[in-house]
């Protein structure tokens, strides 16, 4: 899954690495074994001209701006509309992938139902962000660059797919399982969708954001796995991204009230091990500090004046999805 591909015969620690650095195997690429490396990223795939884009499409350049916390019921029903796409585009993509082929092979999948449906993929460009779709391997816990790199029988790969459609986003991510998987992996994907899922049920008005992420935490910590604390949900919108920040472990200073009309979404990451993460060079990739497994799921909800809407969930991936492929 390297630039380089590694010989069927390794060399022995002490030996001159087979990738030609000149330094030993065992400082070189040894720690690697059965790591997620960077591979080759193609080219930056283009979208039709007639298609609505935002505005950091052509420049990479994120405009801010006040958006109302509030959302109209016009910006609602827009909402619906791409959340039910980037779901159904999501649910494709994990029917797709399979193993023997590429992430960058999944990115053109995306891309092209996406356009396919005159809609444009919210990642590309997204502060240069370079592809149509997230693809995080096994220990990568998100934003994952499609590339070069193989999947292979026996990983879990994460798909985020987000929608820009009638002005605003739709966002939903999955974590599938490749091929034969072991044990240890499908009940990790398992928790970290139960996980989700108590977020969502602890979606009320007049209650605090905090809510979410106390019932997210005790949930994984019942099966002692680790929550990613680095990256969380956000507001979502005519904005990828607004200023409500949802975090996925209990932290009493997350104390915005959840109210009628507010539009976010739940996306924990679980991991087998330490909620501690390192970054990549490229700045987008994070993996978990200790090399264990992470999974994620996600939905873009909406707050009613009962309880909650899952606006993702028509078409999406369910609990009760057969997650092998």
């Amino acid at each position: 899954m390297s630039v380089t591909t590694p010989p069927e015969v390794l060399p022995a620690a002490g030996e001159p690495c087979w990738c030609g650095s000149g330094r030993k195997y065992k400082r070189c690429h040894k720690p690697l074994e059965g790591r997620v490396v960077p591979g080759v990223v193609s080219p930056m795939r283009s979208v039709p001209e007639a298609i609505v884009k935002p505005s950091y499409a052509d420049t990479g350049k994120v405009a801010r701006w006040d958006e109302p916390k509030i959302k109209s019921p016009d910006v609602v029903e827009r909402l619906r509309y791409a959340c039910d796409m980037a779901a159904d585009i999501l649910r494709l993509a994990g029917e797709f992938v399979k193993p023997g082929m590429t992430t960058d092979d999944i990115d053109v999948f995306v891309h092209e139902e996406t356009v396919r449906r005159g809609a444009y993929p919210s990642p590309l460009n997204y502060h240069g962000y370079p592809k149509s779709v997230c693809t995080s391997l096994n220990e990568v816990i998100c934003h994952g660059i499609p590339d070069s790199t193989v999947v292979r029988d026996g990983d879990i790969i994460n798909l985020d797919v987000t929608c820009y459609v009638k002005g605003v986003h739709g966002d939903t991510n999955a974590t599938f399982l490749v091929g034969d998987v072991d044990d240890e992996s499908k009940l990790l994907v398992r928790v970290a969708e139960e996980c989700m899922w108590k977020g969502i049920e602890a979606v009320a008005p007049g209650q605090p954001l905090s809510d979410i992420g106390k019932a997210i935490e005790n949930h994984a910590k019942a099966h002692r796995m680790g929550v990613i604390r680095a990256f969380i949900g956000h507001g979502i919108g005519e904005q990828f991204h607004t200023d409500i920040q949802v975090l996925h472990y209990y932290d009493a200073r997350n104390s915005m009230v959840m109210r009628p009309g507010m539009t976010f979404t739940i996306e924990p990451m679980i991991s087998l091990g330490t909620w501690q993460h390192k970054m990549w060079d490229d700045d987008w990739t994070a993996v978990t500090a200790d090399g264990k497994r992470t999974a994620q799921f996600e939905h873009t909800v909406l707050v009613t004046e009962t309880g909650v809407e899952v606006l993702t969930a028509n078409g999406a991936v369910s609990p009760s999805a057969p997650w092998k492929r």
